[in-house]
Formats: C-alpha cells, sequence, structure tokens
C-alpha cells in the first residue's frame, strides 16, 4: 500500500489493493451478474419493453459494453473489442431499434467476459496511455485519465445494473 508520511493514501486503497485494480474487480462482479440475467432470462423477456420503461434488459447490457469500450478504449486512441454494428446499436442516446437475436445475445454474453478479461490485462500492462479529456454528458463530470474514466464506468454500470434489476422485476 502506498504511505505517505504513515498515512493510507486514498489512491492506495481504492486504485492499487492487492495490486489489482479494484474497481476492475467489482466491474468483473457486475459483468457476472448480467451473465447471470443472460442465462435465466428468456429470449423473450430479454426484448421486453415493460410499461413505464424506455429500454429493456439486452439493451441495458450492450450498452454497458459499449461505453466501457468507448470511454476506456476509445480515449485512449486504442482498437474496440466490438463490432461498429454493435457499437452503434447500443451507445448513449439509442433505444431498443427491434427484436435482439439469440446470437447477438450470445455475442453480448461473451463479451461481457472477454471484454473485461482484456480491460485487466492491458490495465496490468499499462496500455491505457494518451488519454484524451472527456466531459460525459451524465454527470458534467470531466475524465482527464484512466482512472477517472474506470471510475466512471464503474458508476454508469451500476447504473445499468440498477435498471436490470429493476427491469427484470417489471416483466
Amino acid at each position: 500500500m502506498e504511505q505517505n508520511k504513515g498515512i493510507i493514501t486514498f489512491k492506495s486503497i481504492f486504485i492499487e489493493k492487492n495490486n489489482m485494480h479494484f474497481t476492475l474487480e467489482v466491474l468483473t462482479n457486475t459483468r457476472k451478474f448480467f451473465i447471470k440475467i443472460l442465462e435465466k432470462t428468456s429470449l423473450e423477456d430479454l426484448n421486453k419493453i415493460p410499461e413505464g420503461f424506455s429500454n429493456n434488459i439486452i439493451w441495458n447490457i450492450g450498452h454497458v459494453l459499449v461505453t466501457q469500450q468507448l470511454l476506456a478504449y476509445k480515449l485512449c486512441g486504442l482498437p474496440m473489442m466490438m463490432s461498429d454494428t454493435l457499437i452503434a446499436k447500443y451507445m448513449k442516446e439509442t433505444k431498443p431499434d427491434g427484436f435482439v437475436s439469440q446470437e447477438e445475445v450470445d455475442e453480448i454474453k461473451g463479451l461481457l467476459s472477454s471484454t473485461i478479461e482484456k480491460t485487466k490485462e492491458d490495465f496490468t500492462n499499462k496500455v491505457f496511455t494518451n488519454f484524451k479529456e472527456y466531459t460525459v454528458s451524465t454527470t458534467g463530470n470531466t475524465l482527464t485519465n484512466i482512472d477517472d474514466a474506470f471510475q466512471f464506468i464503474l458508476f454508469h454500470e451500476g447504473i445499468h445494473l440498477g435498471y436490470v434489476m429493476a427491469l427484470n422485476r417489471a416483466i
């Protein structure tokens, strides 16, 4: 742990826990939750938009994947791990535009694991350099480095985890 004159710093607790980025550890667990939802929810229910909602479970899960890729990889000028088609379909200011096939659900399910594992590897290998500053529209905060981006990604995925839980109860 990083210490400053005998004081344990916020960075040592939040960023460097056990030599692993704590935020990525939490994101891994969040992704496991999303995978379980995809495994136990019917295709029809994944696509259902209950009354009072403007999107569905599969859109929320696809959206968190795309957002993570855009904020971590694109803002560092790195290649993203998903197709331009998925990015266009699930980026901010989109909404469900039709029935999502089982094939696409399976692709999203696979990306939940593969993208977070690759992100942890890339963070360990310090590939997230040349971060392009970005102000997020939801909170107005400006992300100035990859640690800011990961903290916002965690917040963002938490919000959508809550939406998925609410949608799951409503269907």
